[in-house]
This record gives C-alpha cells, sequence and structure tokens, in this order.
C-alpha cells in the first residue's frame, strides 16, 4: 500500500498553513498580544480578531459537519471525548498561557517569527518541542499526570451523555432518542457566532487596526474549517482506509485541523527518523512548516526579514521556562491557543472551552505580575499578582497589595 496516499491532504494543510503565516506575519495577529493589549492598554483589536476567527471556524465547521460532510466527534485529538478530564483542561489551559506570556508569544507566533529570522523563537521552539515529545512518547504524562487526573475524570456516559459538546450534552439531557445532535449543534454554533462577531467586530473597530485583525480573523477561522474540510472530506476518509489496510500505515491519520504544540514533538520524531518519512510526515508537521514558509515569504517580500537573538540573559531564562511550560501545558491541554483556542472551540467542546479561558487567566496573570515588577522593582510575586487579580476584576479592592498604575 503506498503510504503517500494521503500526499493530496498533507499538501492541502501545508498550502493553508502559508497563507496562515503569512496573514499571521502581516497582521501581527498572536493570542499573548491579544491579551496583553486589552489588560495593559485598553485596545481589543487583536482580542477581537481571535474572537472573530473563533465565531467562523464554529459556524462554517459545525455548518458542514450538519450536513454529514465530516464527524468532528472522531477527530485527533479527542475534543468531544466523553471522558472529560477537566483538570487536565484547566491546568494545562493555565500552564499554556503562563509559558507564552514569558516567552512573549505562543506556538504558532514563534513559529511565525522563526520564519522571519527570529532565531530566540527557534530555541523556544526547540525546548517546547522536547517536552512535547517527553508528554507524548515517553513515560512522563502517566507518571506525572495522570496518576492523578485519572480518578477526577467524569464519565459522561454515565449520564446518557455520548460526547463534551454542548450540543450533545443538551440532547442527552434534555431531549428526546430521535433528537437531531447535529441540528442542535448547529443552533448553538449559530448563537455562538453572532455573540462573538458582535464582539469581535466591535473590538477591532480601533484606528489603523480595523482592516489587519478583521482579515487575520477571517484567514484563521477559514483556514481551520479547510482543515477539517481536507482531513475529513473524501480524501481524508480515502487515506484513513489506505492507513487501516496497509502493512506500516501512516501515523496521525483521522479527521483533523490546526494545533501546533503536539506536532513540535513529531517534527523531533521525524527528525531522528527521516528514513521513515513517508509514515511520519503528519498534517501538524506541514502545518507547523508552513506557517514558517509562509512567514518567510512574508518577511521577504516585505523586506522585514531581520535575525535576531535572545536580548539578555534574563530573557534567555524567561523564555525558557515559558517553553517547558507551554509544551507539557499545550499536551495536557490537548491544544495550544489556535489548537484548542479556535480548532478545539469550533467543534463546541466544553473542555476546549475551559481550556481557552484558562489559557486567557494565565496568560493575564502573568503579564500583571511583569507589569507591577517592573513598575515595582521590590514588590513580590504575590503581591503582584493579588494586585493585577485586583485590577482584572477576580478580588474586591480591599485586598489590593500595590498602588494601581
Amino acid at each position: 500500500m503506498d503510504s503517500f496516499i494521503g500526499l493530496p491532504v498533507l499538501a492541502g494543510f501545508f498550502a493553508v498553513a502559508i497563507v496562515m503565516g503569512v496573514a499571521i506575519s502581516r497582521t501581527n495577529f498572536c493570542t499573548m498580544g491579544a491579551v496583553s493589549d486589552w489588560i495593559n492598554i485598553g485596545d481589543k483589536g487583536r482580542f477581537g480578531s481571535w474572537m472573530i476567527a473563533i465565531a467562523i471556524a464554529i459556524l462554517v465547521s459545525i455548518f458542514i459537519e450538519f450536513t454529514d460532510f465530516f464527524n468532528l466527534s472522531e477527530s485527533r485529538p479527542p475534543y468531544r471525548s466523553a471522558n472529560f478530564a477537566w483538570p487536565r483542561y484547566i491546568l494545562g489551559g493555565i500552564m499554556f498561557g503562563v509559558g507564552m506570556s514569558l516567552s512573549g508569544g505562543c506556538v504558532s507566533k514563534n513559529l511565525v517569527r522563526f520564519g522571519g529570522g527570529n532565531l530566540k523563537a527557534l530555541v523556544i521552539l526547540a525546548i517546547a518541542a522536547v517536552f512535547a515529545f517527553f508528554m507524548t512518547k515517553t513515560a512522563f504524562f502517566e507518571v506525572v499526570f495522570f496518576s492523578w487526573i485519572a480518578p477526577l475524570t467524569l464519565d459522561l456516559q454515565s449520564i446518557g451523555v455520548d460526547s463534551q459538546d454542548i450540543g450533545a450534552i443538551v440532547t442527552g439531557l434534555f431531549s428526546s432518542e430521535n433528537a437531531n445532535v447535529n441540528a442542535v449543534r448547529f443552533v448553538f454554533a449559530l448563537a455562538a457566532f453572532c455573540v462573538l462577531v458582535v464582539v469581535g467586530v466591535r473590538a477591532v473597530r480601533n484606528p489603523g487596526f480595523f482592516n489587519a485583525n478583521l482579515v487575520s480573523g477571517v484567514v484563521i477561522g477559514l483556514a481551520v474549517s479547510i482543515g477539517w474540510m481536507l482531513s475529513g472530506g473524501p480524501l481524508g476518509i480515502e487515506w484513513v482506509e489506505a492507513a487501516e489496510w496497509a502493512d506500516d500505515p501512516p501515523v496521525g491519520v483521522g479527521v483533523q485541523s490546526y494545533t501546533f504544540v503536539n506536532p513540535l514533538g513529531e517534527v523531533l520524531t521525524l527528525l531522528a527518523n527521516l528514513s521513515s518519512v513517508s509514515i511520519l510526515l503528519t498534517v501538524g508537521v506541514v502545518a507547523a512548516l508552513g506557517l514558517v514558509v509562509g512567514s518567510f515569504l512574508d518577511s521577504i517580500v516585505s523586506r522585514q526579514f531581520s535575525v535576531s537573538w535572545f536580548a539578555s540573559r534574563q530573557d534567555f531564562v524567561s523564555s525558557a521556562v515559558g517553553a517547558v511550560l507551554m509544551g507539557i501545558g499545550g499536551v495536557l491541554a490537548l491544544g495550544c491557543s489556535i489548537g484548542q483556542g479556535v480548532t478545539g472551540i469550533s467543534t463546541l467542546a466544553l473542555g476546549s472551552a475551559m481550556a481557552l479561558v484558562s489559557m486567557i487567566f494565565g496568560c493575564a496573570s502573568t503579564l500583571k505580575v511583569q507589569f507591577y515588577r517592573i513598575m515595582y522593582e521590590d514588590a513580590g510575586y504575590f503581591d503582584a499578582l493579588v494586585s493585577g487579580w485586583v485590577d482584572m476584576k477576580l478580588l474586591p479592592e480591599s485586598v489590593r497589595k500595590l498602588k494601581a498604575l
């Protein structure tokens, strides 16, 4: 059996990722930057772009699933798993959020920066890749996390729910057995789309940023939807059937879309086994490569390509710690700020929503700590954190430790 039967799928993911790389590079789309702009200077432009991406990904993906073109309940990773491991979404999301703040950007942003000549980003990606590899290819996850997460995991099937997405939960708990779950999902997708588009469009209407943020949001949202179509449509089905019968099937075959943490570990596996490229060349690997190529092309055309390095030893230490947290947290949460924050959310999975909120919380909290420790050189982490949470309206003003700036 030809192991390259999935080449059209891989080529499609690579081509779309190149477009994503150009869009992210040209518009400065950044999930960490979106949170930073919002909490530090009150600019919601890039955050609005993120919300528009989510809105489009949800509506288009769920509508196409409604037409029975693909089944997102069979996705890789299993976003809609009935085994609702809520601790991993929360802890992994917080770790990833803290990590992308310390590293100055998420994994996708660092892939784009590397394409533009940033060697600091390459180091961050390499460290994150090592720990993503540890989480997926060694006993690290089982030893450190699984032993205590498993007992806390909820089996939704015990209450008559087959999937953790909102459509299946509502159908399983409140509707008859003959209810069309895809129709219920579409109703929720349409409602989410309307809310997120209103929030997103209002947010991106900042002078000088409207067009860029709108374009990047649309591109990323559509890219995630196209990823589902490529892997879950006729080309994807042909690939799955080939893999089922092949003596040595390609890895990572299945319904999936864009995510960037686990693929870093897959890159290491591929580099260590180049003779098995036809087996180990996954959707995630070509997607990561596509982002780099897209940003490289944009940096050359715009004459912005520039080699850069760490600003200081402290910058290296902070970035390295952030990379470790992103590598571990991204795998633990089943995705990054794109992998869960757009792709996972597009399935309407409850765990994806929890991971997204946790990432934003971890990122915002870290940025607040960094801000206060810059403004108050003698401030402790606890005082800075408490004051940051007061700023975020999570704690009352009475517990503030540092004067607001």
